[in-house]
């Protein structure tokens, strides 16, 4: 299985010695999936002094949630 950064590199026809997910953080861009949305999303909201290390259902299914909205934003902007 490829990696998401691997995958983006290779769809931004970047090679193995690209970094696709620097140059957009650089831009202000991040990517994201279920997985790292919802790890944000307690770390952001749990934050240091949660009594639990992972994130929770509750968790992902706001990072679902988030998600779909993002995507939902970025469909309807216009292509540039």
């Amino acid at each position: 299985m490829t990696t998401m950064r691997a995958a983006l590199d290779q769809a931004m026809h970047q090679g193995g010695d690209g970094d696709a997910v620097k140059q957009l953080a650089d831009n202000g861009l991040a990517v994201a999936n279920v997985d790292t949305m919802s790890q944000a999303i307690h770390d952001v909201y749990c934050g240091i002094q949660a009594d639990h290390q992972h994130p929770s259902d509750k968790d992902r299914e706001q990072a679902r949630a988030m998600i779909a909205a993002l995507q939902k934003v970025a469909s309807s902007l216009p292509a540039v």
